[in-house]
């Protein structure tokens, strides 16, 4: 890798960095009285929804993961022997990354339930 993309990669992650701390100063410094409008509009209920939709997209996008990581893995060594096998190796890799959008959908759902 070149030493310019380097100091470019360097320069971008410097500058992500610097618009998620002044989000953080954003949201820590911002009205707390429209936090408590906010917060009394919610009911009871609404925590539990949006809990199980977060992990439902996280554990989902944890297990495809791993899930791509050895089937993808299989495939290519697979594809290196025997290359007529590209079609059925990339069927169970999207098989594989079918399980994150099962998640997405789980939580999609909960999300309109709360």
């Amino acid at each position: 890798m070149s030493v310019w993309i380097r100091r470019g990669l360097l320069a971008f992650n410097i500058v992500l960095i610097l618009v998620a701390l002044s989000l953080i100063v954003v949201v820590l410094t911002g009205d707390a009285a429209g936090a408590q409008t906010a917060a009394a509009a919610q009911t009871e209920g609404d925590w539990a929804a949006l809990l199980g939709a977060a992990v439902a997209v996280a554990g989902s996008s944890i297990g495809a993961g791993v899930a791509v990581a050895y089937t993808g893995a299989a495939a290519l060594a697979a594809m290196s022997e025997r290359p007529e096998l590209f079609g059925r190796a990339i069927v169970i890799v999207g098989l594989a990354e079918g399980i994150a959008i099962y998640g997405l959908v789980v939580g999609i759902i909960l999300i309109g339930r709360a």
